[in-house]
């Protein structure tokens, strides 16, 4: 490939080396696409087979275990989640059997996925009568536009063809609301709300009419207007977008939209049960006061690395909090408490397991079963060389198809798949590091 000192040659016109770079592009995307496309009819292929191992029952759980065992072998391939992989393989079926000329526009790479998933989700509620003459708009529409702007014709097309009326949909709609969370990293997540247009509306208006009172009393801390006692704070320098995000936190944990912080932080009013991983160094330099650079950040089982102070909070000061203390080089477990005594075998499982144990499941453990690998009525202990923790959907996947799992020491898992191919799970560890005494003693070995 032409690198960039060729732009200093003289003898290289840069307007057809721009004309090289274009038509390779799109070449290259027209190929991605195809394989894309090629990709979902894989998955309508494995779709297919999940329902031919159903065999007539069409409904009820052995078709259910059927499409959840298919969907764990590729899931395994794919590293990825079987839950994601058995929706996809969904997705794929329903396009190549309810969507042809969507599909066939998708692997000649006129359209792309982004196009076909627009054109999916804004025809799956309309009759097998006019869905092709839906799809023979919405795939014009598509053809030479981003998703962006073909994204109002389509949906257009496919309201004007709707069967049922707008009021029966937002009906329907609002059976779908929930609540959600994602990992963001750096210690934060986000909390997710789907709910009719007039409630998220109503949510945001008053969180941000709050924010501006918080605010306008700040702003009045700061001018000597108000009196000692008032809500302003003249050193609160957080902007709106900060005060709604507190302000909604408030209400959700307290019921009290103050807006303001306390001594803990919103830590404080958290009474749901979470397992927090503590180096035990960070609670010692807490005690200490020799706390500095080298201090480990604690972590949410299942979830993101929190601060030393967040997790000093939640370790001695949040009596429903589960402890676990690690080992400052190693990461191992050196201790589990809780305020109220439990099963010790359940909390160190949970505490070595700190995900389902099924390859590519990231389940918490307050979500699993505790799984004898070897059934306690063939002879099976009970004890960590035995168990392990699965989700349901995974201890259901292991007793009733053909998914195994040996056990091989240290907690380390072999899942053997419907196909022979085998798969190692090794309990997570949390993330450590090894730090250097900047001052050793004279004697120390140099090494």
């Amino acid at each position: 490939m032409t690198n960039s000192m060729a732009m200093a040659d003289p003898g290289v016109d840069p307007a057809r080396l721009l004309d090289a770079v274009v038509s390779g592009l799109r070449a290259t995307e027209a190929s991605i696409v195809r394989l894309q496309a090629v990709k979902e009819g894989f998955l309508a292929v494995a779709h297919r087979i999940a329902d031919d191992l159903a065999g007539s029952l069409e409904h009820g759980p052995s078709a259910e275990l059927a499409h959840r065992s298919v969907a764990a072998e590729l899931a395994a391939v794919l590293h990825m989640s079987d839950r994601v992989v058995q929706g996809r393989m969904s997705q794929a079926a329903e396009l190549v059997h309810r969507f042809p000329e969507t599909m066939r526009a998708f692997a000649e790479a006129r359209i792309g996925l982004p196009h076909v998933r627009q054109i999916q989700d804004a025809g799956a509620r309309l009759s097998d009568a006019v869905r092709a003459e839906f799809e023979a708009v919405a795939v014009a529409a598509s053809e030479g536009e981003t998703p962006h702007r073909a994204k109002a014709v389509v949906q257009r097309v496919a309201e004007r063809l709707a069967p049922r009326s707008l009021t029966e949909r937002h009906r329907v709609a609002q059976a779908q609301r929930r609540v959600w969370r994602e990992d963001l990293g750096d210690g934060q997540k986000l909390l997710g709300l789907i709910h009719s247009a007039a409630i998220v509306d109503g949510i945001y208006d008053r969180l941000t009419q709050q924010a501006h009172e918080v605010t306008t009393a700040n702003t009045r801390a700061v001018r000597g207007e108000t009196a000692p006692e008032a809500l302003g704070d003249p050193a609160d320098d957080r902007t709106t977008d900060q005060l709604r995000a507190d302000l909604c936190a408030d209400v959700l944990l307290t019921g009290t939209p103050s807006g303001h912080d306390t001594t803990a932080g919103l830590l404080g009013a958290i009474h749901a049960r979470v397992e927090v991983t503590v180096p035990v160094l960070t609670l010692i330099n807490a005690t200490t006061g020799s706390g500095g650079r080298e201090e480990q950040p604690g972590e949410l089982t299942g979830g993101p690395p929190i601060d030393t102070d967040t997790a000093r909070i939640l370790a001695g000061d949040v009596t429903s909090w589960e402890r676990v203390l690690t080992h400052p080089v190693t990461g191992g477990v050196l201790a589990v408490d809780r305020y109220r005594p439990g099963a010790d075998l359940r909390r160190l499982l949970h505490a070595r397991d700190a995900r389902c144990r099924f390859p590519t499941c990231g389940l918490p453990p307050s979500a699993h079963d505790l799984d004898h690998t070897i059934d306690a009525a063939h002879g099976g202990l009970t004890d960590a060389g035995n168990l392990a923790g699965l989700c349901r959907r995974h201890h259901v996947l292991k007793h009733h198809t053909s998914w195994t799992v040996t056990q091989r020491g240290a907690g380390i898992l072999e899942w053997t798949s419907p196909t022979g191919r085998t798969y190692i799970d090794t309990p997570p560890a949390p993330v450590t590091f090894t730090t250097t005494d900047p001052y050793p003693p004279p004697d120390a070995a140099p090494f």
